[in-house]
């Protein structure tokens, strides 16, 4: 581990070996009043010890280390190994800085309102010990609503917002943003909704009359033009494993290295003034930087064990890497990503005039290691031959009922036009539906076609048997598909070039208007399950929870596409798998590759179904020969 200054003006106000070692020089009684003052200089510059005195937390070095950068810079860049509890420090640092500061004014921010929320209920578990007696009679006060949760200490408070309403958050003025797991927040959101909040000051008009007041004294001379007093920045504080190189995390990162270097681009003017006034820091540690009681040493040994190179640098490293070399590119599914703010975005009900491709892949073993069952939802674009993935499923452990349930609120709430699914345990699924009591309530029947759509030379007859079958009225629009190892290479190079040509796209995350307008749709929140750790309890609540998740799973899918390694064996045939250390890995959060295998499915069935749209009976040849007699 080093640790490298940089070209930056250090804040030796908070420096605790130099304030203690004044406070060793000072004899006698002091006046309560500089008495009160030294003590809460002391209580800044200690934080360790401040820790343990309010809320009975003794800190790890590191842990000290990072909580007091937070109070020190101005914009702060920690990219921590898993494990390395960025929101235990996090939770600390947001409650000591409510005690020590009477004006703080906090927003916690991640990409999900349910991690914002884990920061919270951390600090209620800190809260509800009785070490932290001294901290609670400071007036503590948490609150939870649909779409908010407050802290208040006196004046002081921090507020947990979901991102992914960004109007919303324009209505905030912060002092400090806390931004957690930093990978999941969209660039657009982060330079036009939340840097903004940081060109806004508290105080304007007290620093123009006290900046007149100093230049006057200058003018005497009186005061030196350096001893002017300086204003407290409003504070950015970012937390996140690191990213790929290609993401931009990596070019934040690499922008404020520059900065503390003083290796800038002096002709950008932005980074001119930000580096004449802005105090920053990176903390970047990985797992050998951690005590060693902090980490179970075996899930060490294991993750080394079962995890690729890569991914444990990036994992347990704290290592920004370059993108692998696998089937299917990250960098080129990013580039189909769409645009936060722009369309197609997730939706958890679908537009009526719109029309949707519904492709799952069965499982449903009874505990939480097993295979997910996934499903996925895509827009059909039908001008553009192309579709894109708005809505996802991916779960492990519920009961068949549970899967059923959602399969049937897909059906209900998006305009389906075509479902493809695995073969093996498709058949049992389609079946159970059909034959339950939820589905003969709904009146709802799925028909399978039974069509081979296997050998190219008969591609065109197979697509007009299709056609025939197809009935989108009566439902009969379902194919389950046998996964033959000619399919399944067929499968994957399809995927692989319509990622290359841009057919599928990945929906964008929900925002503003889109935002609202989903969260106000009635579903049957109550009754579906899409996640283990649901902690939400109001409706409103958990149609956030279930906005925010459609994000998530698909980068679940993204993910689990990188990891694919394509394999040839002596005679000839390709297999597709996740690579063998990702398979030996065990647990509910072991690597999968089941969302990958709906996404398969469901841009094979876009190209049956758009080559449906447009064919025509083949003409036979029409003889034109009449015979006669000679």
């Amino acid at each position: 581990m080093a640790w490298q200054k940089g070209k930056q003006r250090y804040r030796n106000d908070y420096s605790a070996q130099e304030f203690n070692s004044y406070l060793r020089t000072l004899d006698g009684d002091l006046p309560d009043e500089e008495a009160k003052y030294l003590l809460y200089k002391f209580l800044r510059a200690n934080i360790a010890f401040t820790s343990e005195l309010f809320l009975g937390v003794k800190l790890f070095p590191f842990q000290a280390m990072a909580i007091k950068g937070m109070m020190v810079s101005d914009y702060s860049m920690f990219v921590f190994s898993r494990g390395m509890s960025k929101t235990f420090s996090t939770a600390i640092y947001v409650l000591l800085e409510c005690l020590l500061n009477p004006n703080a004014n906090i927003g916690v921010i991640a990409g999900s309102f349910r991690q914002s929320k884990q920061i919270f209920q951390k600090m209620e578990d800190i809260l509800s010990k009785p070490e932290a007696k001294l901290a609670k009679e400071c007036g503590v006060k948490i609150t939870k609503g649909t779409d908010q949760w407050t802290l208040k200490i006196g004046n002081s408070r921090a507020i947990a917002l979901p991102l992914a309403n960004g109007e919303r958050l324009r209505g905030f003025r912060f002092n400090r943003i806390v931004l957690d797991e930093f990978l999941t927040i969209p660039e657009k959101i982060f330079n036009e909704v939340i840097i903004p909040f940081l060109g806004v000051v508290e105080n304007p008009i007290e620093r123009e009359e006290l900046h007149k007041l100093e230049s006057r004294l200058i003018d005497k001379g009186e005061l030196k033009e350096e001893n002017r007093y300086v204003w407290p920045n409003n504070k950015l504080i970012i937390l996140s494993s690191p990213s790929f190189k290609f993401e931009y995390m990596y070019k934040l990162y690499k922008k404020y290295e520059g900065l503390i270097f003083g290796e800038f681009d002096r002709d950008d003017e932005e980074d001119e003034q930000a580096a004449d006034d802005a105090y920053r820091l990176i903390m970047q540690l990985s797992y050998d930087c951690a005590p060693t009681r902090l980490y179970d040493q075996n899930l060490l040994k294991q993750a080394k064990a079962t995890m690729s190179e890569m991914q444990f640098k990036r994992e347990f490293g704290a290592q920004f890497v370059d993108e692998s070399d696998g089937y299917f590119r990250l960098s080129k599914m990013a580039a189909c990503t769409i645009m936060d703010g722009e369309f197609p975005a997730v939706e958890v009900v679908g537009n009526p005039s719109d029309d949707y491709i519904l492709a799952f892949d069965p499982n449903w073993a009874g505990n939480t290691s097993a295979d997910h069952f996934a499903m996925h939802v895509f827009k059909v674009l039908r001008d553009e031959q192309k579709i894109c993935l708005v809505h996802s499923y991916a779960v492990a452990g519920v009961s068949l009922k549970d899967h059923m349930r959602y399969f049937l609120y897909l059906i209900e709430n998006f305009n389906i036009v075509g479902i493809c699914g695995d073969y093996n345990g498709g058949v049992q699924f389609i079946n159970s539906c059909n034959e339950s009591e939820l589905f003969k309530k709904a009146k709802v029947d799925i028909g399978v076609i039974e069509v081979e759509l296997e050998k190219p030379d008969q591609w065109h007859g197979d697509i007009m048997q299709f056609k025939n079958q197809y009935n989108q009225k009566e439902r009969k629009y379902c194919i389950l598909r046998k996964p033959t190892s000619n399919w399944i290479r067929n499968g994957n190079e399809m995927l692989q070039a319509a990622i290359d040509h841009k057919r599928i796209l990945f929906g964008a995350r929900a925002v503003d208007d889109h935002f609202d307008q989903q969260r106000k749709k009635n579903i049957p929140i109550e009754e579906i399950k899409w996640d283990h750790r649901i902690t939400a309890s109001s409706k409103g609540a958990k149609m956030i929870d279930l906005i925010d998740h459609q994000k998530s799973i698909i980068e679940l899918t993204k993910s689990e596409c990188a990891n694919i390694e394509v394999a040839t064996n002596p005679q000839g045939s390709q297999s597709f798998n996740l690579p063998q250390n990702l398979r030996r890995q065990k647990g509910p959060n072991r690597a999968r590759k089941d969302s990958y295998s709906a996404l398969i499915l469901g841009n094979w069935f876009a190209k049956v179904y758009f080559d449906s749209l447009h064919v025509t009976p083949e003409k036979k040849p029409v003889s034109t020969f009449i015979p006669f007699t000679i």
